[in-house]
């Protein structure tokens, strides 16, 4: 009988698609994929640190896991962004783990099982090779993840990412078409481009040649992209918005802040004035959404109302707001006492207010389409995601993979809820076998 794996997945979809690499690879060694951890012969976290509660996260986890590893011997191993930063002393806080893997060696996880230990160096950016997918590990999915780049080059001063994923390195565009198109052969009609900056994509073409390139595979309906950072926004790929009718009006642009000062301390190199130059380019109605830091060091009650002012005046379709978060490595962290820590009842205040002006913009934009039609792919019975990439419940006999109008008749934060009224495009047959799920994701924003 094949041995058993379960992985468990916290993070960004950056994380989500290396778990399915992990699992392809233990695959392809023998290993079978169960739904749940508590028949696993294997517990692989795959972990996220962008912020100190994702941490929390998983050591309360792996306080649950440990005792399936006690009751049936079950091997853990952590892998991901916490593996990465934290190296061996993962193993000291926690030294029932069996394993510790970071992101560049995705492949090694079978290796591990069997031999233990830590494997959390870097590769080489020109050395590095992008972990292949397996397209039959997506048939019977609408939606796949596709990595384009991995890494960052910008080293802002509140983010950990360029310590646990490296330097920026690009996959070329051709194994990137090549991906898709099999993914497309599998029942797949909509890709996200992924990256940690992925429009600074330089893979042999521009990220908006790539993007007209991916756009050209036959049976693909939908293109999205995330996550980008402000100064790579080039006019080519504003034009791809307008020019390219499978590239989905929304588009995560983070701005981090509305203050200049602020902006400056977080080394994002760009000016409020600046950014708003570069989205006022964009296609009206898009679905702009974006990142906002509350209680970074050093802000001001001047700086809050400065952020606040520009979010009033800035039409986000959603915002993914957080209180700071300490980060090892970062420069915030090394210069917190001289900027000042803002203090935690300060900032949850200000996070309150950030929360409650998106909310009510959100509310009202989604209120606004009760008694229309919405695009919808669908991505399971009765759910699916609009062409601005919002939640969709409906009433309807549409498979997944089909594209279908939806009649909406009520709204909330959380979702869209309505009545299929049209078929727009049925999907092939091979779209509607389902494959278990075997990752519970979690997004941390």
């Amino acid at each position: 009988m094949a041995r058993s794996f379960y992985i468990h997945t916290f993070g960004c979809q950056m994380n989500e698609s290396d778990s399915q690499r992990m699992g392809e690879a233990l695959a392809r060694a023998g290993w079978a994929a169960t739904d749940a951890p508590d028949g696993a012969d294997l517990v692989l976290v795959n972990t996220c640190s962008i912020r100190e509660k994702a941490e929390d996260k998983l050591f309360s986890a792996l306080g649950r896991y440990r005792l399936l590893k006690s009751r049936r011997g079950t091997k853990i191993g952590v892998a991901g962004c916490v593996a990465q930063q934290e190296k061996s002393r993962l193993l000291q806080r926690a030294p029932f783990v069996d394993f510790v893997l970071g992101p560049d060696h995705l492949e090694k996880v079978p290796d591990l099982v069997e031999r233990g230990g830590i494997e959390t160096d870097f590769v080489d950016t020109h050395e590095y090779v992008f972990p292949q997918a397996d397209p039959e590990t997506s048939r019977g999915r609408a939606t796949a993840f596709v990595t384009a780049m991995k890494g960052c080059d910008n080293v802002c001063s509140f983010c950990v990412v360029p310590y646990t994923r490296g330097r920026e390195a690009s996959r070329p565009y051709a194994e990137i078409v090549r991906e898709i198109n099999d993914l497309v052969g599998v029942g797949v009609r909509e890709v996200t481009l992924i990256g940690q900056n992925v429009n600074s994509y330089a893979g042999g073409c521009t990220f908006a040649e790539l993007i007209r390139r991916v756009a050209a595979v036959p049976g693909l309906l939908r293109i999205r992209f995330t996550t980008s950072h402000p100064m790579d926004l080039s006019p080519e790929l504003v034009r791809c918005f307008y020019e390219v009718p499978s590239l989905m009006p929304h588009f995560h642009l983070p701005v981090q802040h509305g203050a200049d000062t602020v902006l400056e301390r977080m080394r994002r190199k760009y000016t409020i004035a600046e950014y708003e130059r570069r989205i006022a380019e964009l296609p009206a109605g898009i679905a702009l959404t974006s990142d906002i830091i509350c209680g970074f060091p050093g802000e001001t009650d001047e700086e809050h109302a400065k952020n606040v002012e520009f979010l009033r005046r800035t039409p986000y379709d959603n915002l993914f707001s957080f209180v700071y978060s300490p980060r090892p490595h970062t420069g915030a962290i090394l210069k917190i006492e001289e900027w000042g820590e803002v203090p935690r009842d300060v900032a949850l205040k200000r996070l309150e207010e950030v929360q409650a002006l998106q909310m009510a913009r959100t509310l009202r934009r989604r209120r606004e389409r009760i008694g229309f039609d919405v695009e919808v792919l669908v991505e399971d019975a009765g759910f699916g995601r609009s062409r601005e990439n919002w939640t969709v419940h409906f009433e309807g006999d549409a498979n997944p993979g089909d594209l279908v109008t939806v009649r909406v008749q009520s709204a909330s934060l959380v979702a869209l809820r309505g009545v299929q009224t049209a078929v727009v495009d049925r999907a092939a047959p091979q779209t509607r076998r389902r494959l278990a799920v075997v990752n519970a994701a979690e997004c941390c924003g």
